[in-house]
């Protein structure tokens, strides 16, 4: 990457920082000597102020080093992972303004002394090379905080949805293909067409695929069901009625992320299409008369599906924008996961976590997701009824649990829908929503202690459960992470009772 300008920035004011607090000087020392307010310096220091070439050559001379060395963007002791650092990409994309933060407030974060800093930053970047932690799964973390900040709910979206509805005089149930695919094709001059997934496999994952130009090509994966082909013809008119940005060509989803903003946008268009297809104040009448119910029952839920014709996962998500938004169900948390038949691995695909609590979230590849939690009992009941052919290959299977996790014993109200993945034949998605049943949850929900709905003691996964083969029945591993974790504790008992010249424990 180029130095760029904020690079300088950054570099410089590593460098002021780090040798003011080498000799000792405060802030309001060094601006005196230098003929600069102090909150001028702290602008330099923050990285959000480069000054003209007469203050930094005060500044050099009451720091006592050339002007060369000060302003040059190589470092001495060549603490390259600093640069490294001020170079990255997370410097260059991560949206720090969501969080009420600039770049140059991690400066405060890195060591003042070079050769430590330089360790320091190295460290950071080992862990995430071998951990790998890339930027767009950083990108997607930090979407996920945004969320959270905001309970997952955006009125502004909402509003705009709303607005489209009441100007075309549509309803707010459903919204037909038809009606949007005209809009596009008429109103906008897109050309809508599904024959290049037919003849180019490596794009048979992609749902959709943007073209721009004079007349706009929108390419439709053939094997979408009608609600999800509803689904990208609503997201199309997002980025319409929204004027929100887009590349010329964009895949859908997309294959990398590159910026936040282009997450940000992606999820602003499809969040405007789930508003587009479930209105949130109809859902909202409708959620508080499922959630009313005396008794769980799963039709319920594929009843709520059939009222606004959409999938099982778009019901969760608006669930997830809907209950904290409107009937102030906040602590909740959504999973979706892929599992290919005949595997024995589950892969978390995407959460959003508002409960405040630990659980669930992703792991490793090496480990086992917990073989109880309902969403890999109904993936397995789903991958078995495909194999035999018992099934139609678009039922979605609902099932509820109460799950507590161990060794805590937090709870949860688990709901999951399972169904094929239309793109993937050899693959099936399941979607869960938990919902953390403190006392705000026990009043809303009527149906929380229906004795019908299993309840049982849940794992992370089996490398970290402390549940025994004889208490858990579908164990595939050995507690090794939990095993070596309790290990270490008694080493430092051990070690602690030396120190004090107590008893050594056996």
């Amino acid at each position: 990457m180029s130095v760029t300008p904020e690079i300088i920035r950054f570099i410089l004011a590593f460098k002021v920082r780090n040798l003011r607090q080498q000799r000792g000087t405060s802030v309001t020392e060094l601006a005196q000597r230098a003929g600069m307010s102090v909150s001028y310096l702290s602008e330099i220091e923050n990285g959000r102020k480069f000054p003209k070439a007469d203050k930094l050559i005060q500044l050099a001379k009451a720091l006592g080093v050339g002007y060369e060395e000060l302003v040059s963007p190589l470092m001495q002791d060549e603490p390259d992972g600093v640069t490294a650092f001020f170079r990255s990409e997370l410097i260059k994309e991560f949206p720090f303004d969501l969080f009420g933060m600039e770049a140059g407030d991690l400066l405060g974060l890195i060591p003042p002394n070079p050769a430590k800093a330089s360790a320091f930053v190295e460290t950071l970047f080992e862990i995430g090379q071998t951990h790998d932690v890339q930027m767009d799964r950083s990108l997607f973390t930090a979407l996920c905080s945004y969320q959270r900040l905001n309970s997952n709910y955006f009125g502004d979206l909402e509003d705009a949805a709303a607005a489209y509805r009441r100007e075309r005089g549509w309803g707010p149930h459903q919204v037909l293909e038809e009606e949007l695919r005209d809009v596009l094709e008429v109103e906008h001059g897109y050309v809508i067409e599904e024959e290049a997934f037919r003849t180019i496999d490596l794009l048979a994952k992609r749902r959709a695929i943007y073209i721009g130009g004079n007349r706009p090509r929108l390419l439709v994966n053939p094997r979408l069901s009608r609600p999800q082909r509803t689904f990208v013809f609503a997201r199309e008119l997002a980025f319409r009625t929204l004027d929100l940005p887009r590349e010329q060509t964009e895949a859908w989803p997309a294959i990398r992320t590159e910026s936040f903003d282009q997450l940000l946008t992606s999820f602003k268009a499809s969040y405007f299409a789930g508003c587009l297809l479930i209105d949130g104040d109809e859902f909202a009448l409708a959620l508080e008369r499922f959630l009313d119910q005396e008794s769980w029952d799963p039709r319920s839920f594929l009843d709520l599906m059939s009222a606004f014709h959409v999938t099982s996962a778009m019901i969760a998500h608006r669930m997830t924008e809907i209950l904290p938004g409107k009937l102030g169900l906040k602590k909740l948390y959504f999973m979706r996961f892929h599992h290919r038949l005949g595997s024995d691995r589950y892969e978390m695909r995407k959460l959003l976590n508002m409960t405040g609590m630990p659980v669930p979230r992703a792991v490793g590849s090496s480990e086992h997701y917990c073989q109880r939690w309902t969403t890999t009992r109904l993936l397995q009941k789903y991958d078995g009824q495909r194999s035999w052919g018992t099934m139609p290959p678009t039922y979605p299977l609902i099932s509820a649990q109460r799950a507590y996790f161990v060794p805590d014993n937090v709870g949860f109200f688990v709901i999951s829908a399972a169904q094929p993945v239309e793109t993937d034949d050899q693959s099936t998605s399941c979607v869960t929503l938990g919902f953390l049943m403190d006392d705000t949850f026990r009043e809303r929900v009527r149906f929380w202690d229906d004795p019908s709905v299993r309840s049982q003691k849940v794992g992370l996964t089996c490398e970290r459960c402390p549940l025994t083969f004889e208490e858990c029945e579908a164990r595939r591993a050995r507690p090794l992470i939990l095993e070596r974790e309790q290990r270490e504790q008694r080493e430092r008992e051990v070690l602690e009772q030396l120190a004090s010249g107590g008893p050594v424990p056996s």
